[in-house]
């Protein structure tokens, strides 16, 4: 094992550049193939002056991702100027706590956030993607990200947690802004913005009521305990966050890798009920998140061979992790039909996320749709002229020009 920092200073000399080459996001796989040969625990730059080591490997990953002395305590979200108020208001929800709070705070949410109100979702979000391909129905080219992978899930959540539609372009700058990684000086302004918006959310859905998530989470208690007014915002900005951002990467993810080699597409129409299996495939092959949010080291922790030392920042790549040929056979090859599928793509362990019975249920119903309403659906460029989100945190193409008919 080593112990010294001065292999992982040597490491990060060939990949500084990289991690921020838009050649790199664009196709980070070969990377990740030699890391994972070569050096499967590295510590790396992060581009703000901080440092990480990332976890390449699959059985390290998943070691790691349930590992209890790899912290995930709140520390607020990262960016300079962030009023201490606002951070407060955003970093006390499941996803920023450890036992015992992580516990309480997962058997809370469990409660509003059941098997049985997603189900009921069905029919509305099958009536949200119709209504999305009749818009698109006349026209002939369009970039389903815009036109169908954004608008259905940010739509879905909306409903979900009683926010009004009209506001749905509002939450996907703030969004971009907050998860991108390329606008930092952004960062405090789009976090503000989106507290106050919460707060006035909370404050109308407390007065009115109503059916929805949102006043789910308002009500919810367990005996005497139920969330603290920063516990409740901060559940609200994760869930209006996450609760689309992995759907629009999953939906545009699977549906570029469809169409980039459209015999996939084919024998998926010809083969529907491989979607169930199809679906895993495109979240462990080319998964909507790239990297799993931070974690702490509280002690030294041997991870792959290497020991991090305490205070040290440890990411799991999970978007390297799935594609480890040590865990799955013909690990660089799509495949529709692949059985045994345990990627990591939705996390391990106590973290493990909550909205994942959602995203699948989105994703089944938008693929179902698409495959049945546009059969003729190509690429409208070709894959080496489409650009990937900057940053670590996710893996999705930003646009993606389709045609609907052929020529």
């Amino acid at each position: 094992m080593r112990t010294d920092d001065t292999e992982g200073d040597a490491m990060t000399q060939d990949v500084r550049d990289d991690l921020t080459d838009p050649a790199f996001q664009a196709d980070p796989h070969p990377a990740y193939a030699q890391w994972r040969r070569e050096g499967p625990v590295r510590r790396v730059p992060l581009g703000n002056g901080a440092y990480a080591w990332l976890v390449t490997r699959y059985e390290d990953a998943r070691r790691a991702l349930a590992d209890p002395r790899l912290s995930k305590a709140a520390r607020g979200p990262a960016g300079n100027g962030i009023p201490d108020r606002v951070r407060s208001a955003v970093s006390h929800h499941m996803l920023s706590a450890d036992p015992p709070d992580h516990t309480r705070l997962r058997r809370l949410v469990s409660a509003a956030f059941t098997a049985r109100r997603i189900e009921a979702l069905r029919p509305r979000i099958e009536r949200i993607a119709d209504d999305l391909l009749d818009a698109m129905a006349g026209r002939d080219r369009v970039d389903l990200i815009d036109t169908f992978a954004f608008p259905l899930p940010i739509q879905v959540i909306c409903e979900l947690l009683g926010v009004p539609a009209d506001d749905r372009d509002e939450f996907r700058a703030w969004s971009n802004v907050i998860v991108g990684g390329a606008h930092r000086q952004q960062i405090p302004g789009a976090m503000q913005a989106m507290v106050s918006y919460i707060h006035k959310l909370i404050a109308t859905r407390r007065e009115h009521g109503g059916d929805d998530l949102l006043s789910g989470l308002i009500a919810v208690r367990d005996n005497e305990d139920r969330l603290t007014e920063d516990e409740l915002s901060s559940m609200v900005f994760l869930l209006l966050i996450a609760g689309h951002e992995t759907t629009v990467n999953l939906i545009g993810n699977g549906t570029y890798l469809l169409l980039s080699q459209r015999e996939r597409w084919e024998r998926l129409r010809a083969e529907p009920q491989l979607l169930p299996t199809a679906i895993e495939e495109f979240l462990r092959y080319e998964g909507p998140v790239e990297t799993a949010t931070s974690r702490i080291a509280t002690e030294p922790v041997e991870i792959g061979g290497h020991v991090i030392p305490a205070g040290e920042t440890v990411l799991a790549l999970l978007l390297s992790a799935n594609r480890d040929d040590e865990r799955f056979p013909d690990a660089a090859e799509l495949r529709l039909d692949r059985r045994q599928n345990p990627h990591l793509a939705f996390g391990h362990g106590i973290h493990y996320c909550l909205g994942a019975p959602l995203a699948r249920l989105e994703a089944q119903i938008a693929f179902t749709k698409l495959l049945d309403r546009v059969p003729q659906l190509h690429l409208d460029t070709t894959p080496d002229q489409l650009t990937w989100r900057p940053g670590l945190l996710l893996r999705a193409v930003q646009t993606l020009p389709v045609r609907l008919h052929p020529h």
